[in-house]
C-alpha cells in the first residue's frame, strides 16, 4: 500500500489536522464553560441583592405588624370604654343591677383614660422605633449579605436605603363624641338610677297587687276563692268558671267574667230558704242585688294592656253607707201603700207579693223610705237596712263570694294606682337612658377617629446595593489559568410591601392573644374582660364582633326587673350598636416582594428618589454632594440608633386595665441579627462600599 495514501485522503483530512481541531474545540469548550462559571459566580451578587432587599423590607413589614397590633389595642379600648358606658346605663335602669351599672360606668371612664395613656405612649414609642428603621433595615441587609458570602472569600457586603427615608410622625386623633358621652352619663347617672328605682318599686307594688288578685280569684284553690265559691254556691264549671295555674296566664278580665257568670246564675237560681214571708222578702232583695251586680258587670269593660289596666271593677255595697251611693238606693221598685185613715203612716213593702200589701198607691225607693216617715210592714219587715244587709255577711267572712270578689276589686284599684305612679317614672327613665345610649352610639361610631396609622421609612419600598470586593479567585481549568482574580461586582435590587392574601393570615391572630387580660376576675371585672376579649375581634370583624361582645356582656347582667326596663334598655343599646356602623380594618399582614427599583423610586417621589431616577445606572447615593456617591450613601444610613437597639425586646406601651385587673405590656421583639453585631456589620458593609467605589467606576459627583 502506498504510504502517502495512508496519510491522506482525497477530502484533505490528515492526522495532524484532526489533532489541532480537537485541541481548538476543547479550548473553546472549556473557555465557554469557564465564562459560564465566572458569569454564574458573578451573577450570584444579584441573588444576594434580592435577598438583602427582602430582608431590609421585612423590617418595615414587622414594624407595620406592630403598628396594627397597637391600632387594634387602641380601637378595642375605645370600644370597650364606650361599650362599658352603654352597659352601665343599661345596668342603671335596673335597680338589682344599679351597683354593677355604676361600676361599669367607672370602668368605662378608666378604660378610656387608660386608652389615652396607652395611645400616647405607643405613638411616642413607635415614632422612636421608626427612626431606627433605616438602621434596622441596613443591618438586616448587611447580615443577609454576610451570611450568603461566608464561603466566598471576602464575601458580600450590602447596604439598603428605605424609601421614603423619613417617616411621617405618628399621632392619635380625637373623638369629640366621647367627651359628650362621658359628661352626660356622669351628670345623669344618679338621677337615672333614682327614677329607675322608684319605677321599679311602683311596678313591684302593682305586681304584688295582681298576684293577690290572682290568688283571691282562683290561685288559692282548693281553699276559699272566687273559683271555689262559684263552683260551690252556684254550681259553675267549665268555661264559666275557668281555673288558671299561674298569674302569668291569668288576667283581671277573668275575674270579671267569673263574677258575671256567678251573679247571673245566682239571679236565676235563687230560692227562699223557707216558706216564711221574711225568707221570701230576703230572696226578692237578693235578686235585686244580683240583678244590680249583673247589670254593673255587663256595663264594665276591663282590659289589660302592656302598660296597665283599663276599666275598674264595680264595687258592691257592704253596708248602708255604701248602698246610698248606688242605684239600689234610688231605684223606685218598692210598692207603697197609703194609710187607710187620716194621719196613718204609709207603708213600703219589699215586693208586690207581700201578704201585708193592700192597695198599691205608687212605687218608691229605699232613699225615700229612709228620708220619710213610714210604718214598717208587719209581714215583710222591710226597712232601709234590709237591702243594705243583703251582701254584708258574705262580704265580711271568707266563705262568701263577695268577700273574695271585693278583695280582687281592691287589688285591681291598687294595681292601677301603682301603675299610674310607675308609668311617668318609667317614661322618664326611658327618655334619659335613650339620650345617653344615643351618645354611646355616637361615641362608638366615632371610634375610628382615634386610630394608630403609620407611613414609616420604607412604606413605599427599599433599594439595596450589594458589592463583592475584587479579590476572589476566578475558577480554573486545564485550559484556563487559575491565577486571575474576579473584579469587583455589584448588584441593585428593590422590594416593596404587599398584603398577604394567604387564607387565615391576620396581624391579630396570635399577637393579640396576650391582650385578653388575667384570669379569675369576678363580677363587673369579669364582664369587662369578657367584653374586651370579644371587642379585640372588632378590629378584623367590625360591627359583628362589636355586637357579639356586648351581647355576651349583657348576658352577664341581672336585667330582670319588675318594671321591664332592663330588657328595654338592652334593646336600646343594641339599636345604638347597630347605628354605629363599625367597619372592619384590613388585618392582612404585609409581606415584602421584589420590585423594579425604578418603580419603587417613582412611587416615593422624594428628593432622594428623584436623584436616583436621574442616575438609575448608579448605586444609591446621598442627597449631599459627594465625589463618592456610594460613600455618601453610607454616611446617610449610619444613624445614631444604637442606643435604641440595646435590647432584644422593646416595650411599646403598657395597657392599664380598669377595675384593678393589672397591666399588660405590649412589646416588640427584635431579631438577634438586628442587635448582635449590628453596628459592626453595617460599618464593615459601608467601608466595603466605599472601597469598591473606585473599582466600580462610581466617581462622578452627585449634584
Amino acid at each position: 500500500m502506498n504510504i502517502d495514501r495512508m496519510m491522506r485522503d482525497e477530502e484533505g483530512f490528515t492526522t495532524a489536522g484532526m489533532a489541532v481541531a480537537l485541541l481548538v474545540t476543547l479550548s473553546l469548550l472549556f473557555s465557554a464553560a469557564q465564562v459560564y462559571r465566572i458569569n454564574t459566580v458573578s451573577a450570584e451578587v444579584q441573588d444576594v441583592a434580592d435577598a438583602a432587599a427582602l430582608a431590609a423590607q421585612n423590617q418595615v413589614a414587622e414594624f407595620m405588624v406592630a403598628v396594627r397590633v397597637v391600632d387594634g389595642a387602641v380601637l378595642s379600648l375605645s370600644l370597650l370604654g364606650s361599650a362599658a358606658y352603654g352597659l352601665g346605663v343599661v345596668g342603671l335602669c335596673v335597680p338589682p343591677a344599679a351597683e354593677v351599672g355604676a361600676k361599669l360606668v367607672s370602668a368605662g371612664q378608666k378604660a378610656l383614660q387608660a386608652r389615652d395613656r396607652f395611645a400616647e405612649r405607643a405613638a411616642a414609642s413607635l415614632n422612636e422605633l421608626q427612626q431606627a428603621l433605616p438602621f434596622m433595615a441596613a443591618a438586616a441587609a448587611a447580615s443577609v449579605a454576610s451570611a450568603n458570602g461566608a464561603d466566598r472569600g471576602a464575601g458580600y457586603h450590602a447596604i439598603a436605603l428605605l424609601l421614603p427615608a423619613e417617616g411621617e410622625t405618628i399621632a392619635v386623633g380625637a373623638n369629640g363624641a366621647e367627651a359628650a358621652m362621658e359628661e352626660a352619663v356622669q351628670q345623669e347617672q344618679e338621677a337615672l338610677a333614682d327614677a329607675a328605682a322608684r319605677a321599679e318599686e311602683a311596678t313591684r307594688r302593682a305586681n304584688e297587687a295582681k298576684q293577690r288578685a290572682f290568688q283571691r280569684d282562683c290561685g288559692d284553690n282548693p281553699a276559699y276563692c272566687m273559683y271555689e265559691r262559684a263552683a260551690h254556691l252556684a254550681g259553675l264549671d267549665g268555661a264559666d268558671n275557668p281555673l288558671y295555674q299561674s298569674v302569668d296566664a291569668w288576667s283581671f278580665p277573668v275575674a270579671r267574667d267569673r263574677a258575671l257568670a256567678y251573679y247571673r246564675a245566682r239571679l236565676l237560681g235563687d230560692r227562699p230558704e223557707n216558706d216564711s214571708v221574711e225568707a221570701e222578702a230576703r230572696s226578692v232583695l237578693r235578686k235585686h242585688f244580683y240583678a244590680y251586680a249583673v247589670k254593673q258587670l255587663r256595663e264594665t269593660d276591663i282590659r289589660e294592656t302592656p302598660t296597665g289596666l283599663e276599666g275598674a271593677f264595680p264595687r258592691f255595697p257592704r253596708n248602708m253607707d255604701q248602698l246610698r251611693h248606688t242605684t239600689l238606693y234610688t231605684h223606685t221598685k218598692y210598692p207603697v201603700e197609703l194609710g187607710e185613715e187620716e194621719g196613718q203612716l204609709p207603708v213600703m213593702h219589699a215586693w208586690e207579693g207581700c201578704p201585708g200589701l193592700g192597695l198599691t198607691d205608687h212605687f218608691d225607693s229605699v232613699k225615700t223610705l229612709e228620708e220619710g216617715a213610714f210604718a214598717t210592714c208587719g209581714e215583710c219587715q222591710f226597712t232601709p237596712s234590709s237591702l243594705g244587709n243583703v251582701a254584708s255577711a258574705s262580704t265580711a267572712i271568707d266563705n262568701g263570694f263577695e268577700y273574695h270578689y271585693d278583695a280582687v276589686a281592691q287589688a285591681a284599684e291598687e294595681y292601677q294606682a301603682a301603675l299610674r305612679e310607675a308609668a311617668p317614672l318609667a317614661a322618664e327613665v326611658k327618655r334619659e337612658a335613650q339620650g345617653l345610649l344615643d351618645k354611646v352610639g355616637e361615641a362608638l361610631g366615632g371610634a375610628a377617629s382615634m386610630r394608630i396609622d403609620a407611613a414609616p421609612p420604607g412604606s413605599v419600598g427599599c433599594i439595596a446595593l450589594v458589592v463583592a470586593p475584587g479579590n476572589a479567585a476566578a475558577p480554573s481549568s486545564p485550559f484556563v489559568s487559575g491565577n486571575a482574580a474576579l473584579g469587583a461586582r455589584a448588584a441593585l435590587a428593590a422590594a416593596t410591601l404587599v398584603p398577604d392574601d394567604t387564607e387565615g393570615a391576620s396581624v391579630i391572630g396570635n399577637l393579640l392573644d396576650g391582650l385578653e387580660g388575667p384570669a379569675g376576675a369576678t363580677g363587673p371585672a369579669r364582664l369587662v374582660l369578657r367584653c374586651w376579649s370579644g371587642l379585640l375581634g372588632a378590629y378584623g370583624r367590625g360591627q359583628d364582633a362589636l355586637v357579639g361582645a356586648v351581647e355576651t356582656a349583657l348576658d352577664g347582667l341581672p336585667l330582670v326587673g319588675a318594671a321591664g326596663l332592663g330588657s328595654w334598655a338592652a334593646d336600646a343599646l343594641r339599636g345604638a350598636l347597630e347605628a354605629a356602623g363599625l367597619e372592619p380594618a384590613d388585618v392582612r399582614p404585609l409581606k415584602p416582594v421584589l420590585a423594579q427599583s425604578t418603580a419603587v423610586a417613582r412611587a416615593d417621589g422624594g428628593d432622594y428618589a428623584l436623584r436616583f431616577l436621574s442616575l438609575r445606572d448608579q448605586v444609591l447615593a446621598s442627597p449631599l454632594s459627594s465625589a463618592n456617591p456610594v460613600g455618601a450613601l453610607a454616611d446617610r444610613i449610619e444613624r445614631d440608633a444604637y442606643d435604641r437597639l440595646a435590647a432584644l425586646e422593646i416595650e411599646i406601651a403598657c395597657i392599664e386595665l380598669p377595675l384593678g385587673l393589672g397591666d399588660i405590656p405590649l412589646t416588640l421583639a427584635l431579631p438577634p441579627l438586628v442587635v448582635d453585631g449590628a453596628q459592626g456589620l453595617v460599618e464593615r458593609a459601608t467601608e466595603a462600599l466605599r472601597g469598591a467605589a473606585g473599582a466600580l467606576g462610581w466617581t462622578d459627583p452627585w449634584e
